[in-house]
């Protein structure tokens, strides 16, 4: 059994909503960086990427899942349709549409990129890799580059000529920056010489464009060790060579057999096997990790748009099928005779459907939020403003890369179990986006990392200066709740929860200054999924709010069930999630040490 309908990928009546309603990004027009746009300007955008993502990218997804790419002599071949595609993509505009137009970009928002990009990822996540992953290469050159790098590798991956990568790990160091090997030596004619080797490089190699831009971690020659010896260096595939690009040393010894993400391969990379591998430093000697945070801070936000949208496709298709597939009947209905219910009927079913709704709406509207405070922290004209969104954004990356991610996940196995049988079937595209899912939660700093970051450096950052300034938003959304008339005792768990999530930073924070640093982390995941229901919680407060004024707006019945659609989904996270809070912070506040005092030989 098929679902008859296509999936629409994201609901255009919730993302509208998200944007205009819940949130008022037509607000940010008011900002100089943003005055020549409007809400006219946002739908070009939108109504585009979702033709294409709907029309041209998603019927490519199956193929390039069945027929991943393919290593042959020495290069890399990948599905045939990548040349189209990237190109359609690159048609679309968005490799620049956040940049000025110094660079050839129209300078939208964040907020509108991240949505028309979510389109493309929940078509074919493997196909938009290698957008997003060029994206940020060019961005990096553009804001760290010299002259020669913007005009001879930036301006070329802008334009779509070439793509980009991330080259960061090593076989031996793993997420541990710190430990990178690889050598760059100092040439005569300003280059480097590097040598070394990198792997999971998603993208590495590829042969619908001509050349690819790896921006590397080395450390050069005498350097010190650990992270502060790391530097930067743009090391492209092919070099230039008077007028040409000749070769460059970069082999490729080996690819990555993946369970998901299979269009875009990931790639052992060995630089320097000839001693002629040429790279570029990007930025100042010894700050690498600086530069490159900038281009991992906004894959971050990358990864939880990309785990959102994997989310998003995969309820999409639950639901059309559970409107379809019939099975069974009412409790209490002993007729046989009686046509089948669709299993939708089932309240279980319904339950499923609620929460993967709760997960992936919820999702949406905290890396949408996240972007906002992208948009603010690069384009607002007052320093104050800049520097309030700076300590949002940061607070906020962590969540918005986990959550996503890991209930993502969540939402996804909830996809597969209401297709029953039909979905643990590779006829059926659910089990497909389980498998693309679990990278989610690993790309880009595990979901320990994460953790770490968030208690060990942004919620204690300027002495807790970012939780203030959530304080205050959160107030601001209550106020407005209780204003639209949403149900009272859900601002008063927001708040309470968030003020338990204040103290028990301020005491984590005093334990880890007192020297206890291994009891003020040691539940650091826990912080961070306390910290994720929080903020999700707030979301949804702000789309209940948002559903009430909406529902004294409403003049037809579609309307209506949308609103109070999402005034449930909102009930369901105040009821089902803000309530485990407590129990988070105590194993927090306790330093509960099973696992920590296990030891190895304990297994």
């Amino acid at each position: 059994m098929s679902v008859p309908r296509p999936n629409p990928l994201l609901s255009d009546r919730d993302v509208d909503f998200q944007l205009y309603e819940a949130l008022d990004t037509t607000a940010l027009c008011a900002l100089p960086a943003f005055q020549e746009h409007s809400r006219d300007t946002f739908a070009l955008l939108l109504d585009s990427t979702r033709r294409f993502a709907r029309e041209v990218l998603a019927p490519t997804y199956r193929p390039m899942d069945a027929a991943p790419p393919v290593f042959e002599h020495g290069r890399v071949r990948v599905h045939p349709a990548m040349r189209s595609l990237y190109a359609g993509m690159v048609d679309l505009g968005l490799l620049t549409a956040t940049r000025p137009p110094g660079v050839g970009g129209q300078q939208l928002p964040l907020t509108v990129h991240a949505v028309a990009s979510a389109y493309l990822m929940a078509a074919n996540l493997s196909a938009y890799g290698y957008l997003g992953l060029t994206l940020g290469a060019a961005h990096l050159l553009e804001v760290f580059g010299t002259p020669f790098l913007r005009d001879t590798f930036m301006a070329r991956l802008y334009r779509g000529e070439w793509t980009g990568t991330m080259a960061l790990t090593e076989p031996q160091a793993g997420s541990s920056l710190a430990d990178v090997k690889t050598r760059a030596t100092p040439a005569p004619d300003g280059s480097y010489r590097l040598q070394g080797s990198k792997i999971f490089i998603s993208g590495g190699d590829q042969d619908f464009t001509d050349n690819v831009v790896h921006l590397t971690l080395a450390r050069i020659e005498g350097a010190e060790g650990g992270t502060r010896g790391v530097s930067l260096f743009a090391v492209p595939a092919k070099r230039p060579q008077g007028d040409a690009f000749v070769p460059n040393d970069v082999q490729v010894a080996g690819v990555i057999h993946k369970i998901g993400w299979r269009g875009l391969p990931s790639l052992v990379l060995n630089f320097g096997e000839a001693n002629d591998c040429h790279g570029w430093l990007v930025g100042q000697p010894g700050r690498g990790l600086a530069c490159m945070f900038q281009m991992m801070n906004e894959a971050r936000i990358m990864v939880g748009l990309n785990a959102v949208s994997t989310a998003a496709v995969a309820y999409q298709e639950s639901l059309a099928y559970a409107r379809e597939r019939p099975q069974g009947r009412p409790a209490g209905i002993r007729d046989a005779t009686r046509a089948q219910s669709p299993i939708i009927e089932h309240a279980d079913v319904r339950r499923m459907l609620l929460r993967q709704k709760a997960i992936v709406e919820g999702g949406l509207a905290l890396l949408l939020t996240t972007s906002t405070q992208a948009d603010l922290a690069n384009h607002a004209p007052e320093e104050a403003t800049r520097k309030r969104a700076h300590l949002l954004l940061d607070l906020l990356t962590p969540i918005a890369k986990t959550f996503p991610a890991e209930k993502g996940f969540e939402a996804n196995a909830l996809a597969l179990q209401i297709h029953g049988g039909y979905g643990y079937s590779s006829e059926y595209l659910p089990e497909a986006w389980l498998r693309d899912q679990k990278l989610n939660s690993i790309h880009e700093g595990t979901t320990g990392i994460q953790g770490l970051d968030l208690l060990g450096r942004k919620a204690v950052a300027e002495g807790g200066a970012a939780l203030q300034a959530l304080d205050e938003e959160v107030r601001a959304t209550t106020a407005r709740a209780r204003a639209a008339g949403v149900e009272p005792t859900w601002s008063n768990a927001l708040e309470d929860a968030l003020q338990q999530a204040a103290s028990l930073t301020l005491e984590l924070g005093a334990r880890g200054m007192a020297g206890e640093v291994d009891v003020m982390l040691r539940h650091s995941t826990d912080f961070l999924e306390l910290f994720s229901v929080v903020a999700v919680a707030w979301r949804w407060l702000a789309q209940g709010a948002a559903a009430k004024e909406g529902l004294t707006r409403a003049t037809n019945a579609e309307d209506t069930a949308f609103y109070e659609g999402k005034l449930a989904a909102a009930q369901y996270w105040f009821a089902v999630e803000v309530p485990r809070v407590p129990l988070l912070a105590h194993l927090c506040r306790t330093g509960e040490d099973s696992y920590s005092r296990m030891r190895p030989d304990w297994f």
